[in-house]
């Protein structure tokens, strides 16, 4: 077998390999693209026994995405990727004197592969849709989250100049009706200029069916008001920044509609989305985040308790002497965490099960948070079970024994 400790940059990686003894066979900095892979490919070929195969080559590394990764994968090279947090106490362990250089982590590297491989996970091997599914889904959490950005931006310098726009839109400000009204009139003066036929035709050209009149109506009230206003030779720079700020915005809303698109398409494509789409507080769009995140590779989670842990619903336990102390997990995948959270919130809406099993939570003293985290937690189970079986979700089935439990422990 050989071991291989991948120090990656933006540019090239620090390479090392070594043998199952530990010795160094070679040391490589290699660029990062073809010919690097293909360089690291010809040190493998010379090392390996013409009688191995590639699943013989271990590589350490601390990241599981992008070409690089994916062509180690595509060799058959089992890959692990370690959490840099993970490395630096590997680190510790070789040298207390602080002292680091790329070529000591790539030796470092290999010596967990080397050493302690049954301590860390695997790069899984999703399918080709669960990857488009988790590039698509990525992007559109992202660009969600820099809409947000660039709202609570355009609601900041709205309220230095035009607050008479945030009580027209109050915190909607995102929404087809306030980016319509807004692009048209980015001052106050222009504002109070809008009349009601106007305002009635740019709610229409931004989407609204319903309830035009009424709705133009109350925006030309609050756009008419008496506001504070700001000094009037500095409102003409005010409003080109909030014109670039509503353009931003607009454009963002048309390419997140456009990432949704990719995330439905995907999402229908993958062999499991019913049996996601089936469990409670799931749809199309939080069901292909929640899918992507997990990953579709069948071996990637041994039990149920693996599959928790991964999402960071389970909690930690810290026991000293005599003290003991139960905590929720903080390193974790965020986007997973978020899905989850998401997930179990709706999920008290839509199945009983999940209902009682949250106020039997809260009855026995649990915080809001702590007992959705444990709702969450639950749901992480019931969907491995389903995808274990390869069955639907059932109400009955899925929360029968755990709300006994819960009623015997009250």
């Amino acid at each position: 077998m050989l071991f291989i400790g991948d120090d990656w940059a933006e540019a090239h990686h620090d390479i090392e390999i070594e043998d199952e003894s530990g010795r160094v066979l070679a040391r490589r900095r290699l660029s990062e693209g073809l010919a690097g892979i293909t360089m690291l490919h010809e040190l493998v070929a010379e090392h390996l026994d013409p009688a191995a195969e590639s699943g013989q080559v271990l590589v350490g590394i601390e990241t599981e995405r992008g070409p690089w990764v994916q062509a180690l994968l595509a060799s058959g090279y089992q890959v692990y990727a370690i959490n840099p947090l993970q490395v630096a106490r590997y680190r510790e362990r070789h040298s207390t004197s602080g002292a680091k250089s790329d070529a000591a982590d790539a030796h470092l590297l290999g010596e967990i592969v080397r050493l302690d491989r049954g301590h860390h996970r695997r790069v899984a091997g999703d399918s080709e849709i669960a990857e488009h599914i988790k590039i698509a889904t990525r992007a559109h959490q992202t660009m969600i989250w820099s809409r947000v950005r660039q709202v609570n931006a355009l609601r900041s310098l709205l309220r230095e100049y035009y607050p008479a726009a945030l009580a027209a839109f109050g915190a909607d400000l995102a929404s087809a009706d306030a980016l319509a009204v807004l692009a048209a009139a980015p001052s106050p003066e222009q504002g109070r200029r809008l009349s009601q036929a106007r305002i009635e035709t740019l709610l229409r050209r931004g989407g609204r069916q319903r309830n035009v009149t009424a709705t133009a109506a109350k925006i030309r009230a609050a756009l008419s008001s008496d506001q504070l206003t700001a000094r009037p030779g500095v409102v003409p720079a005010y409003a080109a920044s909030a014109s670039a700020l509503i353009a931003v915005l607009t454009a963002m809303v048309q390419q997140i509609e456009v990432l949704a698109g990719q995330v439905e398409q995907g999402f229908g494509q993958h062999p499991d989305a019913e049996i996601y789409r089936s469990q409670p507080g799931l749809g199309v769009i939080l069901g292909g985040r929640v899918l992507a995140e997990f990953g579709d590779d069948p071996g990637r989670y041994a039990d149920a308790r693996s599959r928790k842990n991964y999402s960071g619903m389970s909690p930690i336990t810290k026991a000293s002497g005599t003290k003991r102390v139960v905590l929720a997990r903080y390193a974790r995948n965020r986007r997973l965490g978020d899905a989850l959270f998401l997930q179990a919130y709706s999920a008290l809406r839509s199945s009983p099960g999940a209902r009682q099993f949250y106020d039997r939570q809260r009855a026995r003293g649990a915080t809001h948070y702590q007992a959705l985290r444990a709702l969450a937690n639950r749901l992480v189970g019931i969907l491995h079970g389903c995808l274990r079986h390869h069955t639907l979700y059932d109400e009955h089935r899925a929360w029968h024994t755990a709300n006994q439990e819960l009623s015997t422990a009250a």
